[in-house]
């Protein structure tokens, strides 16, 4: 079975993440290092995808100023959607090519990591047609608790999946989220009616991941990361 390093990075800038992330894929891709799964939360930031419509995002920038929140454009798929505080964010760094080849499975998969999580806690979650990402409810009814916008290049992927669990929801009334009309976005605390502790959710996530995709899972942190980072750019002059 092979391994994915798993390491949380806690509270990190949208734009910092993304660095860090840009820097995996290329030693990944070299064959300098193996599978990384990287989690976090970042501060208020909106993103827009490769493919997204600008119109969606409904709040000036001075609005966005006052409310502290980032805006960025990303490489990955998808619309656009929000980050915070109280949300898991997961960034796999996976060499499809040696497990599937197949984008539209990856992302069925991920769905299928957060849906089994979810049961965990009791909430029964699920995919609507159509639709990527997962849902609660059905119908018009139905509220999103998880988006997905990922990138695949050379059969190595980057960005991931956004799970909210203690999310302050209200932030996505600055944009209309994943580009989807009349539809709500959901929490577990919402859900549940409880507190949810991040801490509680990420090993489940964890373990699901490792089941669904086959990998060995591994704790590590960003120090030695780096240090992995450091040394394969050193021996294979993969560009930082």
């Amino acid at each position: 079975m092979s391994r994915s390093n798993v390491i949380d990075l806690g509270l990190i800038g949208y734009a910092q993440a993304w660095e860090l992330q840009k820097r995996v894929v290329a030693a990944r891709k070299a064959g300098a290092i193996g599978d990384v799964l990287l989690f976090c939360e970042h501060p208020h930031a909106i993103t827009l995808g490769r493919n997204g419509n600008r119109a969606n995002l409904l709040a000036s920038q001075s609005v966005l100023r006052q409310k502290g929140v980032a805006y960025f454009e990303s490489s990955r798929g998808g619309d656009i959607t929000y980050h915070g505080p109280g949300q898991i964010v997961g960034y796999p760094v996976l060499d499809l090519g040696a497990i599937k080849r197949d984008v539209v499975w990856y992302v069925r998969m991920l769905e299928e990591v957060m849906i089994r999580a979810a049961a965990d806690f009791g909430v029964a979650a699920g995919r609507e047609a159509g639709k990527t990402g997962v849902w609660v409810g059905e119908g018009a009814a139905a509220e999103k608790l998880a988006a997905i916008g990922i990138h695949v290049s050379r059969w190595v992927t980057s960005h991931g999946f956004a799970l909210n669990v203690a999310t302050d929801l209200r932030y996505f009334d600055l944009i209309v989220p994943c580009g989807i009309l009349k539809r709500k976005p959901t929490s577990l605390e919402k859900l549940l009616g409880r507190q949810v502790q991040l801490k509680d959710v990420r090993p489940r996530l964890v373990k699901h991941f490792g089941d669904v995709f086959g990998r060995e899972t591994r704790d590590s942190d960003l120090a030695e990361l780096q240090a992995q980072l450091e040394e394969a750019e050193r021996r294979v002059a993969v560009p930082a």
